[in-house]
């Protein structure tokens, strides 16, 4: 009898363990803190929490995406040809810069021979499709994603300055606000007459 009552405690024991919790497995996931259990039963059991951009979006066809849009220029469309084969100018970054579900699109186009940026253009995904809402064709011209803000790079060329060697550059940052970029900062940079490639007028004797 005392075995038998002793055995029965043990298990009664066991059982009250495993429903208080341990340091086991458990399938519906690890334990949460009183703090996060608290927190997790103040929510509300409908809140929900907007879905990040996904890691690897679904690529485009950039070039048909460009052709179609009316809003980009009659020459940018009429210069977007293959450079070798079925090759052709153009980069394509994704990146989360209007808070969307889906990964913005940043379109550069540029020329062949010298890779100068003649259109700059982001799309955003709303309902099933793809929208321009940002365009700069005034070349040279270059459009990158920076920590969430767009970033607009325009050379710049003075008299006599070759492709190669411009005088400086102008940097624009965009923000999305609302509805539309907006923008946020504009750095002018110029650039050395003496380095990468070009030579200083020699000194009167």
């Amino acid at each position: 009898m005392i075995t038998a009552a002793a055995v029965l405690a043990a298990l009664g024991l066991s059982v009250s363990a495993c429903g208080t919790g341990g340091t086991g497995a458990r399938d519906e996931g690890p334990a949460l803190s009183d703090s996060a259990a608290g927190s997790a039963r103040d929510a509300a059991p409908s809140a929900s929490v907007p879905a990040p951009a996904p890691a690897t979006p679904d690529r485009v066809d950039a070039v048909r995406m460009v052709r179609a849009d009316p809003g980009v220029s009659t020459a940018v469309k009429r210069d977007l040809k293959p450079c070798v084969g079925d090759e052709y100018p153009v980069d394509v970054s994704y990146g989360n810069l209007t808070g969307g579900s889906a990964a913005d699109v940043v379109i550069n186009v540029m020329t062949c021979g010298d890779a100068v940026g003649v259109g700059s253009y982001v799309y955003r995904e709303e309902r099933g499709a793809y929208k321009n809402v940002f365009r700069a064709e005034e070349p040279p011209v270059y459009a990158e994603i920076d920590r969430g803000d767009l970033v607009i790079t325009q050379q710049v060329y003075e008299k006599d300055d070759s492709v190669t060697y411009p005088s400086g550059e102008e940097v624009i940052t965009y923000r999305w606000t609302a509805t539309r970029f907006t923008e946020r900062a504009r750095t002018h940079n110029d650039y050395s007459k003496v380095v990468g490639g070009e030579s200083a007028a020699p000194a009167d004797q």
